[in-house]
C-alpha cells in the first residue's frame, strides 16, 4: 500500500508539470507567430529604399496581411476543433516558416505581398488554436486567466519581434536577412516544444471531414449592443496598425530619427503598454474598460498628431504609451463585452464577426493614410486618420453609454 501511495504522487506531479509545460509552450507559440507580423516593421523603410516603392505600396504590403487573417478566420476557424490542437498548431508554424523563407529570399514587391499573406494566415490559424488550447488547459481553474495569457503572449510577441528585428537591422550585417534567419530558428524550437499534451484527440482521418464553411454573423437581437464593442475593436487595432506600419516612416521623415533600433523600441513600448494594461486590469469590468478606452483614444490621437507637427521624440513616446493604454483597454474590454452579449448557441459566429471588425481596423485606416500621404503629406494624412478614429470613438462611446443606461434602468426599478 505504501508503494502504491508513493507512486501516485510523482504521477500527479508529472501530470501537473506536463500541463504547465504545455501552457508555456502554447504561450510561446502564440508569441512567436505574432512576432512574425512585426519583424518587418523596422525593415519597411529599408525595403522601400531597396525596392523603390511608394508610401501607398508600403501600406498595402502591411495591410494585405489581413487577407490571410480573414481566410484563416472564415475558412479555417474551426480546424483545431475538428483535427486536433497540436496538428493545427504545427500547420500554423509550417506556414509561418514558409512566410519567413519568402521574406528571407525576397527580391521584389510580389515576394513581400506573398510573405505577408502567409504570415496573416499562420497567425489567424495559430492564434485561434492556441487560445482554445489555453482555455481548455486553464479554464477549469480561472477562465479569465486563459484570455489574459493568450493576449499578453500576443502583444509580447508583437513587441519583441519589432525590437529584435530593429536591433539586428541596425547593428548586424544583412539587415533584411538576419532577422528572418533568427526567426526561423525560433520557430523550429517552438515547433519542438509542442510535442506535449493534446486536449482534442482526433483520428488522422478527420482531415477528410474538415468543414471550411464560413461562419460569422450578428443576430438582430444584439446588433445595437454590438456596435460599441465592434467599433472599439476597430479603433484599437487601427492604433496598433499605425505604429506597426507607419511609425518608422514618421520617425524618419517627420522626427528625423533614422535608427531602426529606435523604431523597433517604439513599437515594443506600445505592445508592452497593451500587455501590461490587459494583465493589470482584470478586476476592471469589461464595459468600464471599453468605455475608458474610447475616452482615452481622443487624447492619445491628439498626442500622436502633435508629435508629428512639433517633431518631438518625447511627445511621440508619450503618445505611444497613451495609445497602448487605449488599445489595451479597448481590445480586452470590447472582446469580453462581445462574449457577454453573444447568445450561447451563436457565440463563435458573433466573435468571428467581432474579429472581422478588428482585422478591418488593422488594414483600412492604414491604406487610407498611404493614399492620402501620397497625395498630400504623411502629417496631413495622420491628421485625417486621427479625426476619423476620434469620430468613431465618439460614436462608440454614445452607443456604449446608451446601452449601459438601458441596462441600469431595469435594475433601479
Amino acid at each position: 500500500m505504501a508503494r502504491a501511495g508513493n507512486t501516485s504522487i510523482p504521477s500527479a506531479a508529472r501530470s501537473e508539470f506536463g500541463k504547465t509545460a504545455t501552457i508555456v509552450a502554447v504561450g510561446c507559440m502564440i508569441g512567436a507567430l505574432f512576432a512574425g507580423s512585426t519583424i518587418a516593421t523596422p525593415l519597411y523603410v529599408i525595403y522601400k529604399q531597396q525596392f523603390g516603392f511608394s508610401q501607398i505600396t508600403l501600406t498595402l504590403i502591411y495591410a494585405v496581411y489581413v487577407v490571410g487573417n480573414l481566410t484563416a478566420l472564415l475558412v479555417f476557424g474551426g480546424m483545431s476543433d475538428e483535427v486536433g490542437r497540436r496538428r493545427t498548431a504545427v500547420i500554423a508554424i509550417g506556414i509561418a516558416i514558409t512566410s519567413a523563407l519568402v521574406f528571407l529570399f525576397a527580391h521584389g514587391i510580389a515576394s513581400l505581398y506573398v510573405a505577408r499573406v502567409l504570415s496573416g494566415l499562420a497567425i489567424g490559424i495559430g492564434a485561434g488554436t492556441g487560445t482554445a488550447w489555453l482555455a481548455e488547459l486553464i479554464a477549469e481553474q480561472d477562465r479569465s486567466r486563459a484570455t489574459v495569457v493568450a493576449t499578453v503572449a500576443n502583444f509580447t510577441g508583437l513587441g519583441l519581434g519589432a525590437l529584435i528585428a530593429g536591433l539586428l537591422a541596425e547593428y548586424v550585417t544583412l539587415p533584411l536577412r538576419t532577422p528572418f534567419i533568427a526567426y526561423l530558428a525560433v520557430l523550429v524550437v517552438v515547433a519542438a516544444l509542442l510535442a506535449l499534451r493534446e486536449t482534442v484527440n482526433r483520428p488522422l482521418a478527420a482531415f477528410a471531414q474538415l468543414s471550411i464553411r464560413p461562419r460569422a454573423d450578428v443576430p438582430s437581437s444584439i446588433r445595437r449592443r454590438f456596435v460599441a464593442p465592434a467599433v472599439t475593436g476597430f479603433g484599437a487595432m487601427a492604433l496598433v496598425a499605425f505604429f506597426a506600419a507607419l511609425a518608422p516612416s514618421v520617425l524618419a521623415n517627420e522626427l528625423h530619427v533614422t535608427s531602426h533600433a529606435v523604431a523597433g523600441a517604439i513599437f515594443l513600448e506600445l505592445a508592452a503598454a497593451v500587455a501590461l494594461v490587459i494583465a493589470l486590469t482584470r478586476s476592471l469590468s469589461s464595459r468600464t474598460a471599453m468605455l475608458w478606452s474610447l475616452g482615452l483614444m481622443l487624447p492619445s490621437l491628439a498626442l500622436l498628431v502633435t508629435a508629428q507637427f512639433v517633431g518631438s521624440l518625447g511627445v511621440m513616446i508619450a503618445s505611444t504609451a497613451t495609445c497602448g493604454l487605449a488599445a489595451g483597454l479597448g481590445y480586452r474590454g470590447s472582446l469580453q463585452v462581445v462574449n457577454q452579449i453573444a447568445p450561447d448557441d451563436r457565440r463563435a459566429e458573433v466573435v468571428s464577426a467581432y474579429f472581422i471588425c478588428c482585422f478591418l481596423g488593422n488594414a483600412l485606416p492604414v491604406i487610407g493614410i498611404g493614399v492620402l500621404s501620397t497625395l498630400t503629406s504623411l502629417t496631413a494624412a495622420s491628421l485625417v486618420f486621427a479625426a476619423t478614429i476620434a469620430a468613431f470613438a465618439v460614436i462608440a462611446l454614445v452607443f456604449g453609454l446608451k446601452y449601459q443606461a438601458e441596462q441600469a434602468a431595469p435594475q433601479s426599478k
